[in-house]
């Protein structure tokens, strides 16, 4: 079969990673949000959709389910549409409709379970992370987009005590049933569909994927809608908090790749961390969240990133990075007062390494950066000097 069937993937998760890596498969690096358009443009030509669908209702229409994101393209632009109906696949709301009628075979197999990923426990870490951002960087009435992962994850787990939190992104899994649970997310703020969850795909439990079975509440898009900056940006407060796997000194995040090993694929990491910081208000807050130190003891803050690794979000993107010892705030700050940011809410054990690097990088150190000069202190020294021309 693999003589026959090579891969060619848009996003490498746990499934190919190996393959990938090891030259069996291919990655072909895009953004979420273009992948649509490379259907719909023709740049990548599909012969066959095949989807996974629920099973036809008493009018033949079939639902998309948990995941729309690329699919509602793939099915309008392939030759040929092969799906599989299983009634526990969630019947969804919002552009996850297709007619069985469109279908070129429909095959039913009601053994097959979805796949789930269920919260594991939280370290002190991400904890931490997640209180710092819930209590700092979270307001009332904000509109939310988490990527997936630990991180993340603890920072919803930190907000049951907020209100009129509004959901608008790529993805969501089983930390905002708590959070619908007890009022906290009402949506009731939002520009964009007021009173809905809007999402591109989930993926969590079989209590999540229950909870989305003919719930009007979620409301799901194609991904070129959905992670689009344009609409991002016109809800309240959008707040984006997103993971990485590692940061360098400048600001530029590492998020899809382990040195030369890819590890996942670009998301829609870029699209809301771009939305957040256009927001029509001023008030968006774009996100980098990650445990100051590795499992293995290594910095997530370095110098340089690591060779052979990929920037996913540039430095420019970057406004709020989050460790467990603090936040940074990098927008407005130049090169040398990034680093110095960055370098207070490193692991302690690596701030002196970090500040030696700094140095020789930037010539900055914990004593020798530029902190912003208030315009009083410049009024009274000019006062003063023009004072001895007179």
């Amino acid at each position: 079969m693999r003589e026959r069937i090579r891969s060619n993937s848009l996003f490498t998760g746990a499934n190919l990673r190996k393959a990938v890596n090891e030259g069996i498969a291919d990655f072909n690096s895009c953004f979420l949000q273009e992948v649509p358009m490379l259907f719909r443009r023709g740049a990548i030509k599909l012969n066959a959709a095949i989807i996974h669908v629920s099973p036809p209702d008493q009018n033949g229409y079939c639902s998309l389910g948990t995941s729309v994101d690329t699919a509602r393209a793939a099915v309008t632009n392939a030759d040929h549409i092969i799906a599989m109906a299983n009634k526990h696949m969630p019947r969804t709301f919002g552009d996850s409709v297709i007619h069985s009628s469109h279908i070129d075979v429909l095959v039913e197999d009601h053994t097959f379970k979805l796949h789930e990923r269920h919260l594991g426990k939280d370290s002190a870490e991400e904890t931490k992370i997640g209180q710092l951002i819930a209590e700092n960087l979270v307001d009332n009435g904000a509109t939310l987009q988490m990527g997936i992962g630990a991180v993340p994850d603890a920072a919803l787990a930190a907000l049951k005590n907020h209100k009129d939190l509004g959901i608008h992104t790529e993805m969501f899994s089983d930390g905002v049933l708590d959070l619908i649970k007890c009022n906290a997310i009402t949506n009731s703020k939002k520009v964009i569909h007021p009173g809905k969850l809007v999402v591109a795909f989930v993926y969590g439990s079989t209590k999540l994927y229950n909870y989305l079975h003919d719930n009007p509440l979620i409301e799901f898009g194609d991904v070129q809608w959905v992670n689009d900056p344009a609409i991002i940006r016109q809800n309240p407060k959008v707040t984006a908090i997103n993971s990485a796997v590692e940061i360098d000194l400048t600001g530029q995040v590492v998020a899809d790749s382990v040195g030369k090993r890819f590890l996942s694929g670009f998301g829609g990491q870029v699209d809301f961390i771009r939305g957040a910081a256009i927001g029509d208000d001023g008030l968006g807050k774009p996100i980098i969240a990650l445990p100051s130190i590795s499992k293995k003891g290594q910095s997530k803050i370095v110098p340089y990133i690591n060779e052979g690794a990929g920037v996913v979000t540039s430095r420019s993107h970057v406004h709020y990075v989050v460790t467990e010892h603090g936040i940074a705030q990098l927008w407005g700050k130049n090169m040398r007062q990034r680093a110095y940011e960055l370098i207070k809410i490193a692991h302690p054990s690596q701030r002196e390494l970090l500040e030696k690097a700094a140095f020789e990088r930037m010539k900055v150190s914990s004593t020798s950066h530029f902190e912003s000069i208030p315009w009083s202190s410049l009024g009274s020294f000019f006062h003063k000097s023009l004072k001895r021309y007179r």
